[in-house]
């Protein structure tokens, strides 16, 4: 059964993610649910996300049965696949380190190229699932200033910086914008011309709203956090007013903020969508390899005209 599921998907992505250069998309996403697996493809690496319940799917474990699949139908070695156990991850915790590797290697994503690293961290330095985000903000960064606010290890940015815009991005682990810096180089894309804010969003934001103007801001925080370098814990639903006011701020007419989170079941605030134009754009934000349609939330948020 999940052979000729994965063989399935392989013949219908194979082709596109050819047309378009993608070497790391999603192959496998839940989609039997007999088998609680999410698996990523790298280039030649495979990466398996086992989601299973140690409890309620003890009886039935399918984990052999998915690894033989993949190596029959790709005639990988052992080591090509990295088996994950993926509980819920909130915050940063889903950036701590699980390993001491540092063994990373090269994909391509149509335009760009970026560092991925399999096993040091749950995950890779690539969320797949923004891939639509970073083809729009491609196609529309030309002359813009742009930023990037919890921007992880810069995806997006560089994809803006290839289309031509000035980039900022801020992100509060130092281990991360060096990564962010290490994909525009691969990129060749000239530092000098971009910003890299060593900073926690939320204290960075107070200060900077009143001082910076942007174009297009793209604004992806985590669920939850309460790390040591805040002064106080941060939940995305609670926060998000002060989070996307001051972002509101920092437009430039015509400007627009994209918002994503991955809070299954969030809601955005009625003053929110009373103060300005909002667009859900989860939909079309979410990849034709994702089986799972809520893999994050996307909102289009505009000034609205006077």
């Amino acid at each position: 059964m999940i052979k000729n599921r994965l063989e399935k998907n392989l013949k219908k992505l194979k082709p596109w993610a050819t047309r378009h250069q993608i070497e790391a998309y999603r192959l496998y996403d839940r989609d039997i649910p007999e088998f609680p697996f999410i698996i990523d493809v790298y280039k030649d690496y495979f990466l398996v996300h086992d989601k299973s319940d140690s409890f309620l799917d003890k009886e039935k474990n399918h984990l052999p049965l998915v690894l033989t699949a993949i190596k029959d139908i790709f005639a990988c070695a052992d080591d090509k696949i990295i088996l994950k156990k993926r509980e819920r991850q909130e915050g940063l915790k889903q950036y701590e380190k699980l390993d001491q590797k540092s063994d990373t290697f090269i994909v391509r994503e149509s335009q760009a190229v970026f560092k991925v690293n399999m096993y040091d961290y749950l995950d890779t330095g690539l969320f797949l699932d923004h891939r639509p985000m970073r083809q729009k903000v491609f196609k529309t960064a030309s002359g813009k200033k742009f930023l990037n606010l919890f921007c992880y290890t810069g995806s997006v940015s560089v994809f803006a910086a290839l289309g031509g815009a000035r980039t900022t991005s801020v992100d509060m682990s130092q281990t991360y914008l060096s990564w962010a810096q290490d994909n525009f180089a691969l990129n060749q894309i000239d530092l000098g011309a971009h910003s890299f804010v060593n900073a926690n969003v939320l204290e960075w934001l107070k200060d900077e709203r009143y001082k910076n103007k942007f174009d297009i801001i793209f604004l992806d925080p985590p669920t939850f956090s309460n790390s040591k370098k805040m002064e106080d814990s941060f939940e995305v639903e609670r926060d998000q007013d002060f989070l996307v006011d001051s972002c509101m701020m920092m437009l430039n007419p015509g400007g627009v903020l994209y918002f994503s989170n991955n809070k299954r079941k969030f809601k955005l605030s009625a003053s929110l969508q009373e103060k300005y134009s909002v667009v859900d754009k989860t939909e079309e934000s979410i990849p034709q390899d994702f089986h799972d349609k809520k893999i994050h939330n996307c909102f289009e948020i505009r000034a609205k005209m006077s």
